[in-house]
């Protein structure tokens, strides 16, 4: 490892400790470099999240060397349980070369600091508390070379130095903000609310996606919402109950979604357990940045992962296997530019960095915008959840594309045809 300059100079600074900060931190110190990582919390600390994670999420787990064992705390899934339409079909994860068979369930306040604390090991240093201010910028370049924070509960002001900066603050970002790079108002934004319920529905071999969300309040017709529910059992007596939805529709801004999340429950079966007497944590909504919503991904000294460059997959509102590939993709870039000899070598090295996740999900992401464009009509949706529910192959097909989870080679043909359309669609 790189000896450190000081205690406050380092290889790489790293802004946000969530799975985006921390998968960066923890290969980038693997590699040897010297890393700070910035947290503006104390861990754990909570996070809106659906605590349900794909066979994706679950590789960066293992090539992180987490224990995901059921015995370290972890609860396994075979696959998805969609409801819609009349219709309920179980879907087991695709069997694979590239990713394993199952799905994993954790809570985000444990989760989170099990990935800090294993980057930690790895040699990353790790600053809780420290709240990110203002970028350190060179006059004569323009170029990021480190951040003014305020450090503990005394919040004494610090500033910390380093050549590169990766922005992993989620999707308000402001060291993004502050370098210039605002959110592309083109590109499809979601919001996730969710709670907390006791109920006997807590152990599930399934994550369970309702694909009809109905507004059944008041009189009137009822309304089809653009959006999905789920219910994530935990397996400590408590189920993940939430809703997904896309600002691609009219009601989107009209409507009070914690009270939609609230009718959805009401109209469960009485004995799950879905009210407000067994909720055991308040309703919390958080922001879904998706496809690719902030660019460029590298500038001036500075990279976006994860949420801060809108890396959430548009199909289906998963962003934490994203935030943690992003992580790594750009800590491999870092790694290769840092041997370079030359600074002009080094930046040829870090501008690479936009064109491998342009190549990796750009037309993957052109797909799914096309996607939440359709879905954002309530009579498509309506159609698609009526008549594709009836067709489990179809709807086999439809579980590897909204999870994009495909073998690059070798694959079977749904692989083909899904990897076939992302390779032709515009990477932008």
């Amino acid at each position: 490892m790189t000896e450190p300059l000081s205690e406050n100079t380092a290889d790489v600074i790293v802004v946000g400790a969530g799975p985006a900060g921390s998968t960066t931190a923890y290969h980038l110190a693997k590699a040897g470099l010297d890393v700070l990582l910035l947290e503006k919390t104390a861990f754990p600390r909570e996070k809106v999240c659906g605590d349900g994670l794909t066979p994706r999420a679950v590789k960066q787990l293992v090539a992180m060397g987490i224990d995901i064992s059921e015995e370290a705390g972890w609860l396994r899934n075979k696959g998805l349980r969609i409801i819609g339409g009349g219709v309920r079909l179980q879907l087991d994860w695709p069997d694979l070369a590239s990713f394993p068979d199952y799905g994993l369930v954790r809570k985000r306040d444990d989760f989170d600091d099990q990935l800090a604390r294993q980057a930690q090991k790895a040699g990353a240093r790790l600053f809780e508390r420290c709240n990110v201010g203002a970028p350190v910028i060179d006059d004569r370049t323009g170029r990021i070379t480190g951040v003014h924070a305020k450090l503990g509960e005394e919040k004494r002001e610090v500033t910390f130095h380093a050549p590169l900066v990766v922005a992993a603050d989620g999707n308000s970002t402001r060291l993004s903000l502050a370098m210039g790079l605002h959110r592309r108002e083109d590109r499809p934004m979601g919001v996730a609310v969710r709670t907390y319920f006791e109920s006997p529905r807590h152990e599930d071999d399934y994550l369970e996606s309702w694909l009809e969300l109905w507004d059944r309040r008041g009189p009137g017709e009822d309304r089809l919402l653009p959006g999905y529910g789920w219910i994530f059992g935990m397996g400590d007596g408590t189920s993940n109950v939430g809703l997904g939805v896309l600002n691609t529709s009219d009601s989107f801004k009209e409507l009070d979604w914690r009270e939609v999340l609230k009718a959805w429950c009401a109209s469960m079966p009485e004995d799950w357990g879905y009210t407000p007497d067994n909720m055991t944590g308040p309703i919390r909504g958080a922001a879904l940045p998706m496809a690719f919503n902030r660019q460029p991904h590298y500038t001036k000294g500075l990279l976006l992962v994860g949420d801060a460059g809108g890396l959430v997959n548009p199909f289906n509102g998963e962003g934490i296997a994203y935030a943690m590939e992003s992580g790594q993709i750009a800590a491999d870039v870092i790694v290769q530019a840092h041997a370079r000899s030359t600074p002009a070598r080094r930046e040829l090295a870090l501008q690479h960095y936009p064109r491998v996740l342009k190549d990796t999900y750009g037309g993957y992401y052109t797909l799914g915008r096309a996607f939440v464009k359709l879905i954002g009509n309530p009579k498509v949706m309506q159609i698609a959840t009526q008549r594709g529910l009836t067709h489990p192959l179809l709807m086999k097909f439809t579980l590897k594309l909204l999870a994009n989870l495909t073998d690059p080679t070798g694959g079977d043909a749904m692989d083909r045809i899904i990897n076939g359309l992302s390779k032709v669609a515009p990477k932008a």
